[in-house]
């Protein structure tokens, strides 16, 4: 079959892709992400999946970067954001603009299915994107291919840093970068604290071995006091 895959990285495609070629698919790589916020990090993000696309001999189409577009729609609903729900409407926004738009280059270039790559991560909402990639399909009349890649998270992970392969630290979207910073910052001041703690625990170790330690030497001086004693009285007892 020949599928268009939306990807929005290099790591996330090397599972789905292995898979996918092992199915006796006929792929095409689509690049897809208006939502990846700065440009710079977008461009990486590309060069990289570019880089391990052209070892694979496997194309790539990179669509148009729109970033204001992606505002106008799920970053206005990123705005509003301010419990889990909303960031799920948010993603939903996100798959939503993405998955459209790969649906109509796949009904423009004649492809048979649309899949993509964004069920590898466990930090994704796969119900969601499952749904929106199959209302797009339907809607461009392509076959939706969908692929709960998550088993393999695991196993991407492992190649892609074997692969030398540039791995980013959060979604794409500037909301995802603000919440992976603060989860980055709320792990290193936990991290902090736990040494602290142990840190205090040691210490009030070291300090009550040293009371012991004390206490133990202020017991043997008046141990050797009294004893010192005994036989200053033995001793005048003898000379009288």
């Amino acid at each position: 079959m020949k599928l268009l895959l939306h990807a929005c990285c290099g790591p996330c495609s090397l599972e789905p892709v292995r898979l996918l070629r092992a199915a006796g698919h006929d792929l095409t790589i689509a690049y897809l992400n208006s939502n990846i916020a700065p440009a710079d990090e977008y461009a990486h993000r590309l060069a990289t999946l570019r880089a391990w696309a052209a070892g694979e001999q496997l194309p790539v189409i990179e669509g148009p970067y729109d970033p204001a577009a992606w505002e106008a729609c799920a970053g206005r609903v990123g705005e509003a954001a301010h419990d889990p729900e909303r960031h799920a409407a948010r993603c939903r926004a996100c798959y939503r603009l993405r998955f459209e738009e790969a649906a109509r280059l796949a009904a423009a270039q004649g492809f048979d299915a649309l899949g993509t790559t964004l069920s590898v991560s466990p930090y994704q909402y796969t119900d969601i994107i499952r749904e929106e990639l199959e209302r797009a399909a339907a809607a461009a009349g392509v076959r939706p291919l969908f692929e709960d890649y998550r088993p393999f998270y695991d196993e991407a992970t492992h190649r892609s840093r074997s692969l030398g392969m540039y791995r980013q630290n959060y979604c794409g979207c500037r909301f995802s970068d603000a919440e992976a910073a603060a989860e980055r910052a709320e792990r290193k001041a936990e991290r902090a604290a736990a040494r602290e703690a142990e840190r205090a625990a040691h210490a009030e170790e070291r300090a009550a071995a040293e009371a012991a330690q004390a206490a133990r030497r202020a017991e043997r001086a008046a141990y050797d006091a009294k004893q010192a004693k005994k036989r200053a009285v033995l001793k005048a007892l003898r000379e009288q």
